[in-house]
């Protein structure tokens, strides 16, 4: 059984449909998304279309949250323009993602949500360390996941970077962004930056057998990010172009 996560796509609908080729061309069984489906400045209603149509099972990120419940100075840009775009049909949509998923996928539980199983808007993986987002100690990342009970793969998005962790017997699987490499969040007193390095869209695909994970492979995907980027360019976001150009945010 090969299970797809993808997370993070943030209205980058070229990266996402590159994606979903190249999962196609895979022969992957079954492709879950970890949230934060449309909030960037680039084509959040035609993502949302998309998503929508797929049917996958999904969670609920912080942006996705944000571009129905927010106000006022909490309602960022790239949400505002989401929360303008999408049709009443793909807002109810949003709105009505779980924080959580629980499945059971070749014998294997698995556990779905964006950030920690508790908190949509918290590193999992990370401390903001330097301006920057480092791996955590494995007892933090512990504490943070809480009781799982029998889950044995854990599935998150949040900080755009990929990561494998196992932790006695839990694997911890963060596929990367498949919309946005690189952000900067200025919010004091931790502003940091999360740069994936490189443009390209990420995923991850777990390969479950006899009950267990018995591989993890993350990919990167080459699309069209210039015209992505040029894209940011039109609503005046030179920072988002900057990092789906490069993969760094200077």
């Amino acid at each position: 059984m090969r299970l797809a996560a993808i997370a993070d796509i943030h209205g980058n609908l070229l990266a996402l449909d590159a994606v979903l080729a190249d999962i196609a061309a895979r022969g992957v069984d079954l492709t879950v998304n970890l949230g934060d489906c449309v909030s960037g400045p680039l084509w959040p209603a035609e993502t949302a279309a998309r998503l929508m149509a797929l049917g996958l099972p999904t969670v609920r990120g912080n942006h996705d949250r944000w571009v129905i419940e927010a106000e006022g100075e909490a309602l960022y840009f790239s949400d505002k323009l989401a929360r303008e775009q999408l049709g009443e049909a793909q807002r109810a949509w949003l709105a009505g993602l779980p924080m959580s998923l629980d499945l059971n996928v070749g014998g294997v539980a698995v556990r779905l949500f964006h950030a920690t199983p508790a908190d949509d808007n918290t590193y999992l993986m990370e401390d903001k360390q330097g301006g920057r987002l480092v791996q955590s100690d494995a007892p933090v990342i512990r504490s943070r996941l809480g009781d799982l009970g029998g889950t044995r793969l854990v599935l998150c998005g949040h900080s755009h970077l990929p990561r494998l962790l196992t932790l006695d017997g839990l694997t911890v699987v963060n596929p990367g962004s498949v919309g946005q490499p690189a952000y900067s969040d200025p919010t004091p007193p931790d502003a940091h930056v999360s740069e994936a390095g490189s443009p390209h869209a990420r995923y991850a695909i777990v390969t479950l057998r006899d009950g267990a994970v018995a591989a993890v492979d993350g990919i990167a995907v080459a699309y069209e990010w210039e015209a992505a980027a040029r894209q940011a360019e039109v609503y005046g976001r030179a920072e988002w172009a900057r990092g789906l150009r490069s993969g760094f945010v200077k």
